[in-house]
C-alpha cells in the first residue's frame, strides 16, 4: 500500500510523506513503551506501596511527556502533509490528463475521473491524517507491548505471541474481503456517477419531449445497482469484521486464563500478574479497532490503484528535439487510424490529402466517414497507426505538442466554455490580447451582434460549460476564440451547425477571408460553405473517394455531385399556403383548439399537385 501511495504522489511529495509516516510509527512505538512502563509501576505499587513505585512513576511521566509532545507534533505534520497531498494529487492528475490522447476519454471515464479526483483524492489525503495513525497504534503498539512481556514473564509473552499470527490471519482475511467487494462497488458507482451527469446534461431534451420520468429510468437503475453493491459490501464484510473482533477478545481471554493458572500454580507473582493483564488489556483495545482501520486503508488502496491507473495511462510521446514546421502546408500521407484496433474498423484507411496555404479545403462526406478524425490527427489528439500527418513538411509527432498547438486553431461542433466572462474565454487563446483585437475577432465571427444584445457585453459570465448562452452564441464565442489565436492553420468542424443562415454566411465569409493567408480546413455539410471552398475532399468509410475543385467534381457526376443534388433538393422544400380561406376571427381558436377533427392538416406535395382547399403544403423543386 505504501508503495502505491508514494507512486501516486510522485517524487516531490514522497519525502515529506515518508517522514510523516516514520514519525507516526515512532509515536506508536513510544506508546508501546508507555504501556510497558505500567507493569513495573503497578507491580511495585501493589507489592510495596506508593514509595517503591516513585522511580518507575517518574520514568513513566517523562516518557509520557515525550510521547505527548511527539504525538502533537505528529498531528501537526500529518495535517500539513495531508493538505499537501490533496494539492499535489489534484495538480499531478490535472497535468497528466492534459497530456493524454483524446481517445482515452471514452465510455464512463467522466464518472470515473469525477470519483478519482473527489473520493479518491479525499481518501488518499486521509491516509496520513486519519487512517495510518490509528492503524499504527493498533499494530505497532501491541507488537512492542508483547516484546516487553518477555522481560517480565516469558510464558505470558509466549502465549500472547502465539495468538498474534491467528489475529493477523483473520485481519488479512477481513481486508481481502473489503478489497474485493469495494472494487466491485467502485465499478457500479462509476456507472451511477456517469448516469447522474448524463441525466443533468440531458434535461433540456428530456423536458422538451416531456420524458423526464422515462429519461430517469437509466439513472434509477444505476442508483439501484449502486445501492445493491453497497449492501452486498456490508453483508459480506460484516461477518469477517465480527470474526476479527471476536478473535481479539478471545485472545485476551486465553491470556487471562494462562495468567490465572500460573498464579494458582505459584509460578507467577499475583501483583505482577495483575500488572501484566492490565498491559494486555491496554493494547487489546487499539488492536480490536485494527480491522476498521485496515478496511479504511484497503479502500484507500483501491482508490490509489485507480489514481495510479490514470497516472499510468500513456501520454503521446514528445520529441527530444522538436522540429519547427516550415510553412503551413497540411499533408496526410497514406494515413490509417483506428480508435480501438481490437474492436473497430479503421476510422481512416489509407487517407492521402494535401491542403495549401491560401486555400480553403472542405472535408465532406456522410457521418462517420472520418472527417473529424482528420482534424483530430492534425491537432495530434491521437497518433496515426500508419502513415504520416505533416505540417509544414514536419511530422506532427516531431513538432511537439506545445509548438503544434501554436500552429493549429480548432473550432469543434461541441463547444465548451469556462465559467468566466466572454472576454476571459476569448483570452484563453491570447492572454495579452488588446481590446481592439477582441473586437476584430468578434466582428469576424458575428460575436459582436451577440455582445450588443447582452447588457454586460464582454463582461457577461457564460456559466459552467456556457449554459448562460444559446448554442449559436457559444459557437460564435468559440469561433472568435480560434480567430484570436491567429494560427497559420485553422480547422472549423461544423462551426456553423448551430447558426442561422445569416450568421452561417458570415462564418463562410470569415473562412474565405482567413484563407487569404492561412491554411483553412472546413468540415461541413452545408452547400454554402462547401461551394466557397477552393478544394473539396469527399470521404466515405474512412477513405478519400473524390478530391478536387467543386466545379470539377460536379462535372464528374460522382459522389460529390450526388451530395450537391441531395442538398439542393432538401434545401428547396418550402411551406406555402394554397387557397387558404381563414375562418372568422371569433371561431379560429375554437376550430383549432376545441374541435381537433376540424383542425386543418399539414401536407407535403410536389409541384404539379394541388393540396386540398385551405391546406398548407410544402413544395419541392423538380
Amino acid at each position: 500500500m505504501i508503495r502505491a501511495f508514494l507512486r501516486a504522489l510522485g517524487p516531490e511529495q514522497a519525502g515529506p510523506v515518508k517522514r510523516s509516516l516514520a514519525l507516526t510509527t515512532a509515536v506508536s512505538v513510544l506508546q508501546g513503551v508507555v504501556f510497558a512502563l505500567l507493569v513495573p509501576v503497578l507491580t511495585e505499587l501493589l507489592r510495596e506501596g506508593p514509595r517503591a513505585a516513585l522511580g518507575w512513576a517518574a520514568a513513566l511521566a517523562l516518557v509520557t511527556l515525550v510521547y505527548a509532545l511527539l504525538r502533537t507534533l505528529g498531528l501537526f505534520v500529518n495535517f500539513r502533509v495531508g493538505g499537501a497531498i490533496s494539492h499535489g494529487l489534484h495538480h499531478r492528475i490535472g497535468e497528466h490528463l492534459v497530456r493524454l490522447p483524446l481517445g482515452w476519454f471514452t465510455g464512463n471515464r467522466v464518472g470515473e475521473l469525477n470519483r478519482v479526483v473527489t473520493d479518491g483524492v479525499s481518501r488518499s489525503t486521509n491516509v496520513p491524517v486519519h487512517i495510518y495513525p490509528p492503524l499504527a497504534d493498533a499494530v505497532v503498539t501491541p507488537v512492542v507491548a508483547v516484546s516487553v512481556l518477555f522481560v517480565w514473564d516469558w510464558r505470558i509473552a509466549l502465549a500472547a505471541a502465539a495468538c498474534l499470527p491467528v489475529v493477523w490471519m483473520v485481519f488479512t482475511l477481513s481486508n481481502d474481503a473489503v478489497g474485493r467487494n469495494d472494487a466491485a462497488r467502485d465499478a457500479v458507482s462509476d456507472e451511477a456517477a456517469s448516469r447522474v451527469l448524463e441525466y443533468a446534461r440531458s434535461q433540456p431534451v428530456l423536458r422538451a419531449f416531456g420524458r423526464t420520468e422515462q429519461g430517469g429510468q437509466s439513472l434509477d437503475r444505476a442508483l439501484t445497482s449502486e445501492h445493491g453493491a453497497a449492501r452486498r459490501l456490508l453483508l459480506r464484510i460484516a461477518p469477517v469484521m465480527l470474526a476479527y473482533s471476536f478473535t481479539v477478545r478471545l485472545t485476551f481471554a486465553l491470556i487471562m486464563v494462562c495468567a490465572v493458572v500460573f498464579v494458582l500454580d505459584g509460578g507467577l507473582d499475583p501483583a505482577l500478574a495483575v500488572a501484566l493483564l492490565v498491559l494486555v488489556a491496554r493494547f487489546t483495545h487499539p488492536l480490536a479497532t485494527a480491522a476498521d482501520q485496515g478496511a479504511a486503508l484497503r479502500m484507500a488502496t483501491n482508490r490509489l490503484d485507480r489514481i495510479n491507473a490514470v497516472l499510468d495511462a500513456r501520454p503521446l510521446p514528445e520529441p527530444e528535439s522538436p522540429v519547427l514546421p516550415q510553412g503551413a502546408v497540411v499533408e496526410f500521407d497514406d494515413v490509417t487510424f483506428s480508435y480501438d484496433r481490437k474492436k473497430d474498423a479503421p476510422a481512416l484507411d489509407g487517407v492521402t490529402l494535401r491542403a495549401e496555404p491560401g486555400t480553403l479545403t472542405a472535408l465532406i462526406g456522410p457521418s462517420g466517414s472520418g472527417k473529424t478524425t482528420v482534424a483530430r490527427l492534425l491537432a495530434r489528439f491521437h497518433d496515426a497507426d500508419r502513415g504520416q500527418v505533416r505540417l509544414g513538411g514536419a511530422d506532427v509527432r516531431d513538432i511537439g505538442s506545445e509548438e503544434l498547438s501554436r500552429h493549429v486553431a480548432l473550432v469543434f461542433q461541441d463547444v465548451y466554455l469556462f465559467d468566466a466572462t466572454i472576454a476571459e474565454n476569448l483570452r484563453l487563446a491570447a492572454p495579452d490580447a488588446t481590446g481592439e483585437q477582441l473586437d476584430r475577432a468578434a466582428a469576424l465571427s458575428g460575436l459582436d451582434t451577440v455582445l450588443a444584445d447582452l447588457p454586460e457585453g464582454w463582461n457577461t459570465r457564460v456559466g459552467e460549460g456556457g449554459t448562460a448562452l444559446s448554442g449559436g452564441q457559444k459557437q460564435r464565442v468559440s469561433i472568435a476564440r480560434a480567430l484570436l489565436k491567429d494560427a497559420p492553420v485553422v480547422v472549423l468542424d461544423e462551426a456553423s451547425s448551430a447558426l442561422d443562415s445569416e450568421n452561417e454566411a458570415l462564418v463562410t465569409r470569415t473562412a474565405v477571408e482567413l484563407a487569404r493567408d492561412r491554411t483553412v480546413l472546413v468540415i461541413a455539410h452545408r452547400l454554402a460553405t462547401v461551394a466557397a471552398a477552393d478544394r473539396v475532399v469527399f470521404l466515405e468509410a474512412g477513405r478519400v473517394v473524390e478530391s478536387g475543385a467543386p466545379d470539377e467534381l460536379l462535372e464528374r457526376g460522382g459522389r460529390y455531385a450526388d451530395f450537391v443534388r441531395t442538398r439542393e433538393r432538401a434545401r428547396g422544400w418550402r411551406l406555402t399556403a394554397s387557397d387558404v380561406t381563414p375562418p372568422p376571427a371569433s371561431t379560429a381558436t375554437e376550430d383549432h383548439e376545441n374541435d381537433p377533427a376540424r383542425a386543418r392538416p399539414l401536407r407535403r406535395t410536389r409541384p404539379g399537385t394541388s393540396g386540398a382547399p385551405g391546406a398548407v403544403t410544402a413544395h419541392e423543386p423538380s
